[in-house]
């Protein structure tokens, strides 16, 4: 497994000349963590029970796909292209999920689990997000900062939603199984 930050060189040999490049690396890790949600979303969408969290997945691919659109207009004010990059994080964070998916199981007990999937996705990339965020803030890359912090918040507020689910119905009814 190579992580975004080995990627930094070729050799393996870790070296650290410019912001920019780790900040241009970092956007090219989200866009790979984006584009692999909007596949695995629908799957987790259709597994929840919960109207709640089914509604909230599904919001949430919406909110992804834009999310998507916002970094390659990143890409397009630093002057590249998004480029294939496989975010090795995401798609195993996006396995865990998938196990859940195919879970047999309590459906109450499934829902608390896919929450649980879900928000271990939103913090990796609140953590990647902030970052980039920062990055490009230090760069004097305002219109790039603006968009990560749009999409900043948005993951925030995903998170949020999540944890409201969880803890007002779907671990309520999950214990009671």
């Amino acid at each position: 497994m190579t992580s975004w930050f080995s990627k930094l060189t070729g050799n393996g040999r870790l070296t650290l000349d410019n912001l920019e490049g780790v900040l241009a690396l970092q956007l090219r890790d989200l866009y790979s963590a984006e584009v692999q949600l909007i596949a695995a979303l629908p799957k987790m969408a259709e597994a929840a029970q919960s109207p709640d969290l089914k509604t909230a997945l599904q919001s949430h691919l919406e909110e992804t796909r834009a999310h998507k659109l916002r970094l390659e207009q990143a890409f397009k004010l630093l002057g590249q292209r998004p480029q294939p990059e496989t975010c090795e994080a995401m798609q195993g964070l996006i396995s865990e999920g998938e196990e859940i998916v195919q879970a047999e199981g309590d459906a109450e007990v499934k829902d608390a689990a896919l929450i649980a999937a879900a928000q271990r996705i939103e913090h990796y990339e609140v953590a990647g997000y902030g970052c980039a965020r920062s990055f490009a803030r230090r760069l004097g890359l305002s219109e790039v900062a603006a968009l990560l912090q749009n999409t900043l918040e948005e993951e925030s507020r995903a998170d949020m939603i999540l944890t409201e689910i969880a803890e007002d119905s779907v671990n309520v009814a999950a214990v009671r199984s």
